[in-house]
C-alpha cells in the first residue's frame, strides 16, 4: 500500500505524527514533546520534530527511507504568512514528501471538527496555552488571526488565564483588591499558605514557570464554587471566545449562514459548564446561525484530513481514517 500522507500536529506542549496510507490506514504514529522555534531557533525545532517523525516511520515498519506523498503539517507558531513560509522550507529541506503545506496548528482543530468529502465550511476557536481562530469556506477563503499575545490584541488561554488569577489573588492578599477565594486556593495547588508565598516560589523559580498553567484548573474550579472574581474571569474568557468567532463569521460572510463553529484546545475540551454555557448563549444572541461543538478528538486526525484533501483522496479513505481516532 506504501505511505501517502505524514500528518503533524505540533502544538506548544506536545507532537503528534501519523503516517497514513492511501486508503487512509493509519500505519505508524508518535509522540514527540512540544515545537517552539520561536524559543529554541527553526532547526532546533525541526531537528527534535524529525526525531518524533523518524519514531513514526519505525513503528510503520515500512521499508527504505522515509518519502511520501505530501506532508501535512498542522504548527504551533506558524502565526503569520511569513512564518508559514519559513517552516514550509524547512520541511521540504528534509525530504519527506513530494509536497509540503504548512497550517497554523488551529487549523487541525478546524478540520478534525468539519465533514469530509466537498471542501467544508466552518470556524474553530481553540482555547489552550493560549488562544486563537481560524475560519476557512468552501472556495478556498480563509479567516485568521496573528495570534502572538497581547500585542495582537489577544486575551486569554490557559496561560493567560493563569497570569489573570495570580494578578487578582495577589491583590486580595495584600489589600489592593476585592477579596477571592482565589487567594488561598493558588498557593493551596502547590502546598502552600499564603500567595506571598506562591509568588516567591514563582519569582526564584522554585516552582518552575511551565507549571504555572496548572492554575487555570483551579480558577474553573473556584469559579464553579460561585467566586465572583474567578466567575468574571471565565466570563470574559467566553466574551473572548465567542469574538474571535463572529468576527471570523462575518469576514467569511457567514454570520447568516448555518456554520458550524468548533470549540477546541485543553481549556474549551474540559467542557467547564459555565465557560462552555456561556459562550453558547453568547453565540446564540451574536451569530445565530453558528452551530457550536466542543471537538475532543486528537487534532493530528484534521492534520491527515488535510493531507488527504490535497491527494483529492476516495470518500472510503476519509472514513476509516476517522475510525481510528474514534
Amino acid at each position: 500500500m506504501g505511505m501517502s500522507v505524514l500528518a503533524i500536529d505540533a502544538g506548544n506542549s506536545k507532537t503528534d505524527v501519523a503516517l497514513i496510507g492511501a486508503d487512509g490506514t493509519v500505519l505508524g504514529t508518535a509522540r514527540g514533546g512540544g515545537f517552539r522555534p520561536p524559543s529554541v531557533g527553526v532547526e532546533v525545532a525541526m531537528h527534535m520534530l524529525a526525531t518524533t517523525v523518524e519514531e513514526a516511520h519505525l513503528v510503520s515498519r515500512e521499508p527504505g527511507p522515509l518519502r511520501v506523498e505530501h506532508v501535512s503539517a498542522c504548527l504551533a507558531n506558524a502565526d503569520l504568512p511569513v512564518e508559514e513560509r519559513e517552516l514550509a522550507a524547512a520541511l521540504e529541506a528534509r525530504g519527506w514528501g513530494e509536497s509540503v503545506r504548512v497550517h497554523n496548528d488551529t487549523f487541525a482543530i478546524l478540520r478534525a471538527g468539519l465533514p469530509s468529502g466537498a471542501r467544508p465550511s466552518g470556524v474553530a476557536v481553540v482555547c489552550g496555552a493560549g488562544i486563537n481562530c481560524v475560519g476557512m469556506t468552501p472556495d478556498g477563503r480563509t479567516a485568521r488571526f496573528p495570534a502572538i499575545g497581547k500585542i495582537s490584541g489577544d486575551w486569554g488561554g490557559g496561560g493567560g488565564l493563569a497570569e489573570e488569577a495570580l494578578f487578582f489573588a495577589a491583590r486580595a492578599e495584600d489589600g489592593r483588591g476585592e477579596p477571592t477565594a482565589l487567594a488561598a486556593a493558588l498557593p493551596a495547588h502547590f502546598g502552600l499558605g499564603s500567595m506571598y508565598e506562591l509568588i516567591e516560589a514563582l519569582h526564584l523559580e522554585k516552582i518552575p514557570l511551565a507549571r504555572r498553567h496548572e492554575l487555570s484548573p483551579v480558577l474553573f474550579e473556584v469559579a464553579a464554587a460561585g467566586d465572583a472574581v474567578a466567575r468574571a474571569l471565565v466570563d470574559r474568557q467566553a466574551e473572548e471566545i465567542v469574538a474571535l468567532a463572529t468576527v471570523a463569521l462575518d469576514r467569511l460572510g457567514l454570520l447568516e449562514v448555518a456554520t458550524p463553529v468548533l470549540l477546541g484546545g485543553s481549556v474549551l475540551a474540559a467542557r467547564h459548564p459555565q465557560l462552555v454555557g456561556r459562550v453558547r448563549e453568547l453565540l446564540a444572541a451574536r451569530a445565530p446561525k453558528a452551530e457550536p461543538l466542543v471537538v475532543t478528538t486528537s487534532p493530528v486526525l484534521g492534520a491527515g484530513l488535510l493531507g488527504l484533501d490535497a491527494l483529492s483522496a476516495p470518500a472510503e479513505a476519509y472514513a476509516r481514517l476517522r475510525r481510528q481516532y474514534g
